[in-house]
């Protein structure tokens, strides 16, 4: 079930209480601070509670992921966090379950490569679909809450968007928190779009058709560089796709109240992971952080596409709204059934293939916009298909 910018209601739904917590004494920038962490049965009885609120197919994968036993992930260290499992290992036995392949969606050519970063070489890895270049650019940014994940984590979302848009998708390694704190991942994700605007060329793009998308933190990230963009006087992205963007530093929000205990992500998660990722809680009001304090004004044509069953709900609406009113072209979209990190499970959950598909459709008609007056030029030399 879907809902549009001006038909969502806001509905809230009662959290079940739960099994009772634990402290721990966590890090944060320097100073210490005790954290309330949930035991694991806990972990377990909210995996359930979720599962209950979720569409079937969205709840397989939610009864699959319970299977594979995550830990708390605030009870961890960050390096321990990444070992955990994922939901992409979870939508893999959904698919052994349905005595379906495992095999990643088919994608022309994939390269693995390094480029200059403001704190070294920067890995990423870029999918070239079918056909004849130059191809528009898509450079993406995964989620993992600046922390935790990587490209192979997100691997089936930047097949997805490749094979949907028919661009080249980057998708990016930046600097992971706490080793590297704020801005690092922000410094990188920008650097990876100035990359490609300079030698979009080199990889058979189209330095004039660059946009940008990212999942979660990968959507702040996507936010934050057209932002960054602006106010450096870089060319801005033609098109941004936040999927489920962190937009704010406010835990008290609609959606974080009614999934403070959801799963794959929570409350207390959320919190984690900001711990790890800045220096201080005044890192938090940079506009890059909380986007929903920040001038949208010029931004470019932006798709929001958010989880029903998310805390991050409301961030993405708020900052779809703020946009709109500023007057940028917004589309937003919520999937009601799914949870956060759905994107990338087009394999086994519906919502999650047509949200890849309205993300597509946006991307095209912004490239398309751009496009038609140079192909119409004689010296454009557009082969694109």
């Amino acid at each position: 079930m879907t809902n549009t910018i001006c038909g969502i209601a806001g509905a809230v739904v009662a959290v079940l209480t739960l099994a009772a917590c634990q402290s721990s004494t966590e890090t944060y920038g320097g100073r210490e601070r005790t954290a309330v962490e949930p035991p694991q049965e806990h972990t377990k009885q909210a995996v359930a509670a979720t599962k209950e609120r979720a569409d079937p197919e969205m709840a397989a994968v939610l009864r699959e992921y319970q299977e594979l036993d995550p830990k708390p992930l605030t009870s961890l260290s960050a390096e321990e966090a990444r070992r955990q499992p994922t939901v992409a290992q979870a939508v893999k036995e959904v698919l052994k379950e349905q005595d379906k392949s495992t095999d990643p969606q088919p994608i022309a050519r994939i390269e693995n490569r390094t480029i200059p970063g403001p704190g070294g070489p920067i890995p990423v890895r870029i999918y070239t679909p079918s056909g004849y270049g130059p191809f528009p650019v898509i450079v993406y940014y995964h989620g993992g809450g600046w922390v935790i994940a990587t490209v192979d984590t997100y691997d089936a979302s930047a097949r997805a968007l490749a094979n949907a848009t028919n661009a080249i998708v980057m998708s990016v390694e930046y600097r992971k928190a706490p080793e590297h704190r704020f801005p690092a991942a922000h410094e990188d994700a920008y650097a990876a779009y100035k990359w490609a605007l300079r030698n979009a060329q080199e990889i058979d793009g189209d330095p004039r058709l660059v946009a940008v998308a990212g999942e979660s933190a990968g959507g702040n990230l996507a936010a934050g560089v057209s932002l960054m963009a602006r106010q450096r006087r870089l060319p801005l992205p033609v098109h941004q796709v936040l999927i489920y963007p962190v937009t704010g530093y406010d835990f008290s929000t609609p959606s974080y109240e009614e999934n403070a205990d959801a799963r794959p992500l929570n409350k207390a998660m959320m919190q984690w992971f900001f711990e790890k990722y800045l220096q201080s809680p005044s890192d938090a009001g940079d506009p890059r952080i909380s986007l929903v304090e920040a001038d949208p004004a010029g931004l470019p044509p932006t798709t929001v596409i958010t989880a029903g069953i998310d805390p991050l709900r409301s961030d993405g609406r708020r900052y779809a709204e703020r946009l709109r009113r500023a007057g940028v072209p917004v589309t937003y979209r919520n999937f009601e059934g799914v949870t956060h990190e759905f994107f990338g499970m087009g394999a086994v959950v519906p919502d999650a293939r047509q949200a890849v598909q309205l993300a597509a459709k946006d991307l095209n008609q912004s490239f398309d916009e751009v496009e038609q007056p140079l192909r119409s030029s004689s010296a454009s030399g557009y082969r694109r298909e």
